[in-house]
């Protein structure tokens, strides 16, 4: 079979038939990245050095716009605050999620004054990358995808806080409802701006982490009453465009997972099995509806001949009838040199092939 571009792989995957071969799509830590410049990338783009695939992305500024500014800054590492109004201390030379100090919205007297900062304006897109970037991205036949921001996700953790919000989804549902809505809504009406200028995208998709190791953040029953709706509308929005809906939720959301295949959603990621994800078994019960992305536990990257024995179990039960993508459940961690890496992504080639 002739070599496909990453675009032709993916339609295949959706369409759970066979391509070339599984399309690789991975993420390195920053302080991966740094390891494997002083092992040999240099300066160059790890896809390309590794020959991997090659995706797009279209975003847009769906935020309140809260004053920014950096409160400190070291050699090891930065504290700032966001435009969402969050100050949190990012190390510079460490895999790790940034730890978060405060939170500027905490009421929902806080929250109806950064809502009236969250309308549509044509300064919240990046036209001119669009305008450089998207004829090439679509002659290198790139999945291009439009991500998404909003939910619960990127509400406890990246605006009002996570002990805050968890309490609201009980005691207060209707003000979690507003804000999921109105992130949705902002970004929605931004990206319905950039698709009626031309640009198309071939997804649309978005992170909204619900679980963590062996279990969720909220029940089902609040899945369904306070976010589930959101998503639908999401889903919905996605299809009547004729693109794809996918879905990035790391944890244990085995519950959930009906739920979001009776929703109809496409895709979803990243199956993390070191919080109790099990993929095989995910493959065998949903694996005909939507597209699996994922489903390879970081924490064995460090022992190479662990992670080929895991390659070589589990990609050829994912890739029956298409409909997989391989990545780990989370990013590449530190521990991985460039040689090892390399190692895998090229057994992946070869088992993955069809």
């Amino acid at each position: 079979m002739e070599t496909m571009t990453t675009h032709e792989r993916m339609q295949c995957m959706f369409e759970h038939r066979a391509a070339d071969r599984i399309p690789i799509s991975e993420g390195p830590w920053g302080a991966t990245l740094e390891r494997w410049r002083r092992e040999g990338l240099g300066d160059g783009d790890f896809i390309e050095y590794f020959d991997l695939d090659r995706y797009a992305h279209v975003g847009a500024d769906n935020g309140p716009r809260l004053p920014t500014g950096v409160v400190e800054e070291t050699d090891e590492y930065t504290i700032y605050t966001s435009a969402w109004g969050v100050t949190q201390k990012n190390w510079k030379h460490a895999a790790s999620v940034p730890e978060i100090i405060d939170n500027a919205v905490k009421t929902p007297d806080d929250w109806r004054e950064a809502k009236k900062r969250m309308t549509p304006s044509d300064d919240r897109i990046n036209w001119d990358q669009l305008k450089k970037n998207w004829p090439v991205w679509r002659a290198e036949g790139r999945w291009i995808e439009a991500g998404g921001w909003f939910g619960f996700d990127i509400t406890h953790a990246q605006f009002m806080g996570t002990e805050r919000v968890l309490v609201a989804l009980i005691e207060d549902p209707e003000w979690m409802m507003d804000v999921f809505q109105t992130e949705l809504d902002l970004h929605l009406t931004l990206f319905d701006r950039i698709w009626d200028a031309g640009y198309h995208f071939d997804a649309f998709r978005w992170p909204d982490d619900m679980g963590y190791k062996h279990s969720q953040f909220f029940s089902l029953n609040t899945y369904r009453n306070v976010l589930k709706p959101i998503h639908q509308h999401a889903i919905d929005w996605a299809h009547a465009k004729g693109i794809k809906a996918g879905l990035h939720s790391c944890g244990d959301i085995t519950p959930f997972i009906p739920e979001l295949v009776e929703m109809g959603i496409d895709s979803l990621n990243p199956l993390e099995v070191k919080a109790g994800v099990d993929p095989i078994a995910v493959k065998r019960e949903y694996g005909d509806r939507i597209l699996l992305h994922g489903g390879i536990n970081a924490l064995i990257w460090e022992d190479v001949d662990k992670m080929e024995a895991t390659v070589r179990e589990i990609v050829p039960v994912m890739m029956q009838n298409g409909g997989y993508v391989f990545a780990t459940d989370h990013s590449v961690p530190s521990n991985v040199s460039l040689e090892a890496f390399g190692r895998i992504t090229a057994l992946v080639k070869q088992i993955g092939s069809y």
